[in-house]
């Protein structure tokens, strides 16, 4: 059993009696192991599994607890328990209650976010401030989502008292957005949450434990949520070290403050590292323990062997450095899954995998922009879910304001006079519209905001009789619209024929290969890499852009391998949408940004970039949620993540920018530089 595999402090831990328990685990000290045995301890104890809800930051950490449970139990009893991130365990639940949802990503929300940004005239108004982007006012109200249990404008003014002369128009943007969503039962991540916290408030769930992985990374939201689930028995597990999720709403506090806010609550500290051995344990404890110790405790060596001290690289130039980190990965003896190179700043990836490529080596990056949120991809998954979807308005949007001269608000009009012209039914109203006058497109004004704008005037249809269409299309109604130009009839007639060539067909693999051999997605891989292979100068280099078709293509054929696992076409999408993030490309060196390492570990690290202003990042810092304490976790997150060896690196210049640099102020905490440390100074309150 795993209980007895258990050390001394994660048995007592496991085993504890019911109520409140915090359980600290330090990186590598086993709360994997700890979270298994306290189920099985659980089971064994006569808890229904029905009653047992895991909640953790990623459905591959559920499923590898879970896995690990069934060398013990059989699928029947496993299958029982509720497990799975806040996200998927709430999306499941909402889905019983309210079928109609559709769960959207954050960019196509911002897209439609921006449609109703982009129908406000704040020149009109009379005033000296400059309103921000509809993309920083959609960030900030994501933000205040997980952030605060307060109305948006408290919150908001709070931060940004100058703005309270717009604050009224910000509001009616995110009423008339959050009506939208309701409209067409669109949901964001975000709701998910606040969706089943409101219904918590009527209903209760019938869990006697709950167990929470990586608490420190929980927001207020999250925390408002495991309170209303009024367990009988809270298991949380985190490491206020590695609370790095600030700029995300994560909340410190909710570790910090847990035995205050549970009565009769019970802390348990891990503190025995299985993985690193004691020179780079005994780095990172001396770098960490500057920040306040919030609970007491001490990283103690849990492992036997020979032991590498950590080496520090000094280079004159930053170029030099990758290439000299590149050719010391070229002579490791390591299997590359084994090695990882970590980074604050995603700018320091390109260097490193130029140099790592330059030597014929192969890497992977993780941590910048997500496979399945690069635009290629999510073109792509926006013509399927279209399909699974036809009400799916953002999914529209987001395929046809690539079209020239249409962009999102016009898109949202186009979607609304399709839907109309198929009398509810979009693919009809491409293929076989059945209604021909052009619908009112305007039911929000707001005289009072700026809303000026007249209803539509039929256009005349003559002013595209030299272009070649089908009988068909030159009938359309959508070809009436006064906005649509020359260029948005020709990106329709793509999109019609894409539509008529599938409308059969249901098996993904077969949808999506006639997809990327469309006119239509010709036309996007055209764009991005000619986007992608602009110069300063405004000159497209025609070599990278070949380099960045080839690239768009590649992710185009992974996407249609990944669809040929799956028969249907719904489940196809869904698993795209839901657990895309937690899929990655490839194979070689671990390319990561120190966010994207978390929960990784590796033989060999390199950690680089380690210059006063990349690490600690002074521009992060004054961010929102940005403070060197977070650094240093940042900091310590990354050395940790080195099981034998661990080498840290920075260049003193940089010859394309022209910049000296300094040794970042980690490296003295850290020993390997002698002398007192300089900070960047802290943000004004």
């Amino acid at each position: 059993m795993p209980l007895s595999t258990l050390n001394e402090a994660q048995h007592r831990a496991a085993t504890a009696t019911g109520g409140y328990n915090l359980i600290i685990a330090s990186a590598g000290t086993g709360k994997t192991s700890t979270i298994v045995g306290r189920i099985v301890h659980l089971l064994k104890e006569g808890i229904s599994p029905e009653k047992i809800l895991l909640l953790t930051f990623t459905n591959k950490a559920a499923g590898e607890m879970i896995a690990r449970l069934g060398a013990f139990f059989p699928k029947s009893t496993l299958d029982r328990i509720e497990s799975g991130t806040f996200h998927a365990v709430c999306y499941r639940w909402l889905k019983k209650s309210t079928p109609g949802l559709s769960l959207k990503q954050p960019g196509e929300l911002k897209t439609l976010f921006r449609s109703t940004y982009e129908k406000r005239q704040f020149k009109r108004l009379n005033h000296d401030i400059e309103p921000f982007s509809a993309t920083y006012l959609y960030e900030m109200y994501q933000l205040y989502q997980n952030a605060s249990l307060e109305t948006f404008d408290s919150w908001f003014l709070a931060q940004y008292p100058d703005h309270e002369v717009l604050m009224d128009i910000y509001l009616d943007i995110c009423e008339e957005f959050e009506a939208t969503k309701a409209e067409y039962g669109f949901v964001s991540f975000n709701d998910l949450l606040l969706h089943m916290r409101r219904q918590l408030l009527e209903n209760t769930m019938p869990f006697d434990e709950i167990l929470v992985d990586e608490y420190q990374d929980t927001n207020t939201l999250q925390s408002a949520l495991i309170d209303a689930l009024k367990a009988k028995s809270l298991f949380c597990v985190g490491d206020y070290d590695q609370s790095i999720y600030a700029f995300n709403g994560a909340n410190i506090q909710n570790i910090a403050t847990f035995a205050d806010r549970y009565p009769g609550a019970k802390v348990f500290t891990l503190s025995k590292n299985y993985r690193s051995v004691a020179p780079i344990l005994s780095l990172a404890n001396r770098v960490i323990e500057r920040n306040e110790r919030i609970y007491p405790k001490k990283l103690e060596v849990g492992r036997r062997g020979d032991a590498h001290p950590p080496k520090l690289l000094v280079y004159d130039e930053l170029f030099v450095q990758y290439q000299s980190i590149a050719g010391m990965i070229k002579k490791s003896h390591l299997p590359n899954e084994h090695i990882a190179v970590i980074f604050r700043n995603n700018a320091s990836a390109d260097g490193i995998e130029a140099s790592l490529r330059e030597l014929g080596l192969p890497c992977k990056r993780k941590g910048g922009t997500s496979f399945f949120e690069s635009k290629e991809v999510k073109f792509l998954l926006d013509l399927l879910s279209l399909m699974v979807n036809p009400k799916d308005m953002m999914a529209f949007i987001h395929i046809f304001e690539y079209g020239k001269g249409i962009g999102s608000a016009l898109s949202k009009e186009l979607f609304q006079c399709l839907i109309h012209f198929g009398n509810g039914n979009l693919p009809k109203g491409v293929l076989h519209p059945e209604l021909f006058d052009l619908p009112k497109l305007n039911p929000h004004k707001n005289m009072q905001l700026g809303l000026f704008d007249d209803d539509l005037e039929i256009g005349s249809v003559t002013r595209f009789k030299h272009l070649e269409m089908s009988e068909a299309i030159r009938a359309h109604p959508l070809l009436k619209h006064p906005k649509l130009g020359q260029e948005g009839v020709k990106y329709f007639i793509d999109y019609h024929q894409f539509l008529q060539t599938v409308q059969q067909s249901r098996v993904p693999k077969s949808i999506l290969a006639h997809a990327i051999n469309s006119a239509l997605y010709t036309q996007i891989v055209e764009l991005l890499s000619t986007q992608r292979a602009r110069l300063k100068t405004g000159e497209i280099d025609q070599e990278k852009k070949e380099r960045s078709k080839e690239r768009i293509l590649r992710k185009a054929r992974l996407l249609l391998d990944l669809s040929s696992h799956y028969r249907e076409l719904e489940r196809f999408v869904n698993a795209m949408i839901l657990g895309g993030g937690e899929l990655s490309e490839g194979e070689g060196v671990n390319l990561l940004t120190v966010h994207a390492s978390k929960g990784l570990e590796f033989s060999e690290v390199y950690v680089i970039d380690l210059m006063d202003g990349r690490f600690p990042n002074h521009k992060l810092m004054n961010r929102s949620g940005g403070a060197l304490e977070e650094e240093r976790r940042l900091f310590y997150v990354a050395v940790t993540r080195a099981k034998d060896r661990l080498s840290l690196s920075y260049a003193k210049y940089d010859r394309v920018k022209k910049i000296d640099f300094k040794p970042s102020p980690f490296l003295y905490e850290a020993g390997l530089l002698k002398g007192e440390p300089t900070y960047p100074p802290e943000k004004e309150s």
